[in-house]
């Protein structure tokens, strides 16, 4: 008989605590979110429209058709070419950590039923670095790509070449710009979609020659950074200098698109060129 008068008396105390909430702060407007909110906006910034970095997982998810997605080279995992000091520790650990093989997971799916092969970095990753798996697993995406006549689309993210292995991480440069043109000389459509942030030597090679190059708001894009340049010409730069917008302006990236419409515009590209679901064709 006191079992409806303890619940009330339960509700009654909660509702006298405070309840509390996750937050995080946008890096571009420095403006606090509740983490419910942001995921909810998958990770764009309500005030600013920041559009936050996603983990390979994530984009997919919110990209491609369900269940669609069949990984490439999905057990490849970087050595150590140099003997550089603790770098098969520091991998082991961030692949422990991150559930994640290497900074690129690449594949074929379909987007609204058209077929593609994707390949996605992942920041988490070493931010998202470019090694000798980075650079191989890239450039098999495009060869079959080639050999199956495929459009690609690869979202990028990185900070650039990855310095534990020297040299060899450099030559991925040319090694997927290779690829990238041989896929071009076959006819191929290849988009690219830059994300936060697209810097160093991956901006100098494979982002860079997308046939369409895409960027999500706000996002960092560039080559070397700010206080690099800075130094080097001796000039002050302008405050949004290597954000999207800045790039779009100089004729860098073609087009702009936020995040809840990028689907949709993926879409519609594949089929302006041709790539129509299969049985679909006119």
């Amino acid at each position: 008989m006191f079992e409806g008068f303890f619940n009330v008396v339960k509700k009654r105390f909660n509702d006298n605590e405070e309840e509390v909430h996750e937050v995080v702060r946008c890096p571009r407007c420095q403006t606090n979110i509740l983490l419910e909110r942001y995921e909810e906006l998958n990770k764009v910034c309500p005030n600013c429209n920041y559009h936050g970095r996603l983990s390979a997982k994530e984009r997919l998810t919110i990209t491609v058709d369900k269940e669609s997605f069949r990984e490439f080279d999905a057990d490849m995992i970087s050595r150590n070419p140099i003997n550089f000091p603790e770098y098969e520790e520091k991998q082991s650990e961030i692949r422990e950590k991150t559930g994640l093989k290497d900074s690129v997971v690449t594949g074929t799916a379909t987007i609204k039923g058209s077929p593609v092969v994707i390949g996605v970095m992942d920041s988490h990753y070493m931010m998202g670095s470019m090694g000798s798996v980075a650079g191989e697993k890239i450039a098999r995406a495009f060869e079959y790509a080639t050999e199956n006549s495929l459009p690609v689309i690869m979202f990028t993210a990185s900070g650039g070449a990855r310095m534990q292995e020297g040299i060899v991480s450099l030559m991925q440069m040319a090694k997927t710009s290779g690829a990238v043109k041989l896929h071009s000389e076959s006819g191929g459509l290849y988009i690219t979609v830059m994300t936060d942030p697209t810097t160093g030597g991956v901006t100098a090679s494979f982002a860079s020659l997308g046939d369409i190059i895409i960027a999500e708001p706000k996002v960092l894009i560039g080559f070397a950074g700010r206080r690099v340049i800075e130094g080097t010409i001796k000039q002050k730069l302008p405050d949004d200098f290597q954000l999207a917008e800045f790039q779009n302006e100089k004729g860098f990236v073609d087009m702009i698109v936020e995040r809840r419409k990028m689907r949709s515009t993926l879409s519609h590209l594949l089929k302006l060129h041709g790539y129509y679901p299969q049985g679909k064709e006119v």
